[in-house]
């Protein structure tokens, strides 16, 4: 073949693919998205096309589709005599709607819990998972992004040897990659399997295996089961504070984070979720018995909904849920994520919220410990500050990993406000920042407050991150050097290539 008729061909592929991916890419993807793969593509087709393949398929797996579709189907079913949210909760319409909106798209309706406590000291949480599973006589389960077997977390590994040693089965799901990359996996994999634990790794890429997958897809749950009657979620991984990883030692990084201990009919709700989580890596079909009614009328009563996420589900019911708690706001919201990343639709929410009126509070760290993701969530200071947005950065060293969000707290209710203002007061939290990969590729789990003592103990907890937190204020920022501003800007499309 010619040189010319060599590049003849080459052009001619290289204008197919451009006129097939312009007609297939938007399908199903949001405008930012689609025109990030686009531009890729478009620029350098003979990589961006493969790297398409390889990253942006929104194809998770027929099984792990249909699994969770006869999940959901199931949920219906048990819960076809339930109410959106119980009899006795005193919810304002617009709140109730907002539980009908996220019971349509996950299948679980809003129950009653009780908070017994909400941990945020390191060492503390790790004492009190080791005497929780030290009372477990039924069974342990786990289910948590990050995992090592470090000195940190020793006291829980060994509590869970200890249970399966008298008996108890511990059953531990721990994400692929999420888990692979911190040192001694190898050799913790082994520990697990010597002490009895029956663990199973989720989203497996092992493509020797059989396991191929999109590899960028993560399951970020983070939660704790006991005898289906005690639950712990938020933001802690079984890990090491430091992460373990040689550059956060020396740069002495510490996350912060916080777990909520529950009762009540909520933990059949994380049970549930759990279940579905490990028969689809494990294959083993699990007998649920925590009961989904209550009859008690404790203090510590709260109405909480859990919001399952993740590329199973189509409709997005993470982004739903906090978008719908924005434009909820009235009188004051509160954000705190450490990956701060947010899509149109979102910081559309929150801007809008600023125009409203509305004193907007956004906490994020100083410093981000990945730096496409410190670069990302920089470049949208500068509008979300010109909006009105308050901006609070946590202190570096420090990784403040809490994530939650909280619309109108009464504890905070500018004084002269409409009477039952308080009722307006809900909340989130859970595992999920509020980023593009939280919303569409990663599974989480987060709880949707519609009432109850949980919202006045994050406010604390907000309130304490605050006090020590910078603002950060439009001239301030504005005076970063064009180097910053670039660098920004790039991890700012980077980051809507999904």
């Amino acid at each position: 073949m010619s040189l010319s008729a060599l590049q003849l061909a080459l052009m001619v592929i290289d204008y197919t693919i451009k006129f097939a991916v312009i007609g297939v890419i938007p399908e199903n993807r949001k405008p930012s998205s689609a025109n990030a793969w686009l531009l890729v593509i478009l620029l350098i087709p003979f990589l961006g096309l493969p790297l398409y393949f390889f990253l942006g398929s929104t194809f998770l797996s027929r099984r792990r589709h249909r699994i969770q579709r006869e999940a959901n189907e199931l949920l219906d079913d048990v819960h076809e005599d339930f109410p959106d949210y119980p009899a006795g909760a005193s919810v304002t319409d617009e709140v109730a709607s907002m539980a009908h909106l996220n019971r349509t798209l996950t299948g679980f309706p809003a129950l009653d819990g009780h908070v017994k406590a909400v941990w945020t000291d390191y060492q503390g949480t790790m004492r009190r998972l080791a005497a929780a599973i030290d009372d477990a006589q039924h069974h342990v389960h786990v289910e948590i992004y990050a995992m090592a077997w470090d000195s940190t977390t020793a006291p829980v590994w060994e509590a869970m040897e200890r249970a399966v040693a008298r008996g108890v089965p511990v059953r531990v799901l721990l994400d692929h990659i999420g888990s692979q990359k911190y040192p001694g996996f190898r050799k913790f994999k082994k520990r697990m399997t010597a002490a009895g634990i029956d663990w199973h790794l989720m989203l497996p890429l092992q493509p020797l295996r059989g396991t191929f997958r999109r590899p960028d897809l993560r399951n970020h749950r983070k939660l704790l089961i006991i005898d289906d009657s005690v639950a712990f979620m938020g933001s802690f991984n079984l890990i090491d504070r430091s992460y373990l990883m040689p550059n956060h030692v020396r740069k002495a990084r510490q996350w912060v984070d916080a777990f909520v201990e529950l009762t009540g009919p909520i933990v059949a709700s994380l049970e549930t979720m759990f279940a579905v989580d490990w028969y689809t890596e494990a294959g083993e079909i699990l007998d649920i018995r925590a009961p989904f009614d209550d009859d008690t009328t404790d203090h510590d009563q709260n109405v909480l909904q859990l919001i399952p996420s993740g590329p199973g589900y189509t409709t997005e019911p993470n982004l739903r849920m906090f978008n719908t708690l924005i434009h909820h706001a009235r009188e004051r919201l509160v954000l705190c994520s450490p990956y701060f990343v947010p899509d149109d639709s979102m910081l559309e929410a929150i801007t809008t919220a600023c125009y409203r009126g509305v004193r907007v509070d956004l906490l994020v760290g100083e410093k981000a410990d990945q730096f496409m993701v410190h670069h990302a969530q920089s470049a949208y200071y500068q509008q979300l500050l010109e909006a009105g947005v308050h901006i609070w950065q946590f202190p570096a060293p420090y990784v403040l990993h809490t994530k939650f969000a909280i619309a109108d707290p009464a504890v905070w209710t500018r004084p002269g406000a409409a009477s039952g203002s308080a009722r307006n007061e809900i909340a989130i939290m859970g595992s999920s920042n509020m980023d593009m990969r939280s919303f569409s590729l990663n599974y989480e789990n987060s709880l949707f407050i519609l009432e109850g003592p949980l919202i006045t103990e994050l406010c604390d907890l907000a309130s304490s991150y605050l006090s020590v937190s910078h603002q950060l204020t439009l001239e301030e920022w504005k005076k970063r050097p064009w180097t910053r501003r670039y660098i920004d800007n790039v991890m700012k499309l980077t980051s809507a290539v999904q």
